[in-house]
């Protein structure tokens, strides 16, 4: 279980740490900021718990959830009960007034775990293995891809599309002609689609097409920043882990 503390005062963040090592859970990560919070979400996988205090030192934590589409579960840890209502129309399963008690925080812990799915039993499917197996060269990739615009459907090819990225929950084709589309799919089920010498992803948000990429620019942190032919909306930014691959991508 991945589980990470923001909480602006750094002791009250080691204490919770202790609490949550008596339970048998760590919490490796601990951050301070919602500045410091934004830039290691963007850099890193989400993960499955966040304990959150309310009131970081340079803003409310909710700006967090207003820059990012973050979907980790969260237990918030607060000495304000002020937030309550707007605690809980994110992904809260808890609300914890500081002082925290080590029971409350136990409940919170087992009330998290009670909504994970429960785990089924493996089914060997043998087609699904012969598909692993095939070789890549054998395989076939979608060559386009149907949008539909009011009652009408579009055929877009997959080489017109210069991206595809996520947005708002949806995902989304952007094509040379600079129009974006909205499909039906997210991007970890376009992975099987996609032909991978043709478009790679570089981030959590972004696929892009190696024929549409016009400049790559050096970013902070040992970053790439990707330039697209005509694609401007966002700024599109290699994930730090993706980096390597990446640039093996390109050779």
């Amino acid at each position: 279980m991945n589980i990470i503390i923001i909480e602006d005062e750094k002791p009250s963040a080691r204490r919770l740490q202790r609490m949550l090592a008596n339970l048998q859970i760590e919490a490796n990560t601990l951050l301070h900021s919602v500045e410091e919070s934004i830039a290691w979400f963007s850099e890193h996988t989400h993960p499955d718990l966040i304990f959150l205090d309310i009131q970081l030192s340079d803003g409310l934590s909710f700006e967090i959830f207003e820059a990012l589409e973050i979907t980790s579960a969260v237990i918030f840890t607060t000495a304000y009960d002020d937030y309550a209502l707007q605690a809980f129309k994110l992904n809260s399963i808890d609300y914890l007034l500081k002082p925290i008690d080590e029971d409350d925080l136990a409940k919170a812990v087992e009330k998290y775990k009670s909504r994970l799915p429960k785990q089924k039993s493996v089914v060997v499917d043998f087609d699904d293995i012969r598909k692993m197996l095939i070789n890549p060269l054998d395989r076939t990739y979608k060559k386009r891809f149907s949008v539909k615009i009011g009652q009408h459907l579009k055929l877009i090819t997959a080489e017109d599309i210069e991206c595809f990225y996520s947005e708002n929950k949806g995902t989304y084709a952007y094509t040379a002609d600079g129009r974006s589309y909205l499909l039906d799919v997210s991007l970890e089920q376009l992975e099987s689609d996609l032909e991978p010498a043709k478009f790679f992803r570089v981030s959590r948000k972004f696929y892009v097409n190696i024929d549409a990429i016009v400049d790559m620019i050096s970013y902070t942190n040992s970053r790439i920043q990707i330039k697209l032919k005509t694609f401007n909306e966002h700024d599109i930014i290699v994930a730090r882990e993706r980096v390597k691959d990446f640039r093996a991508w390109l050779e």
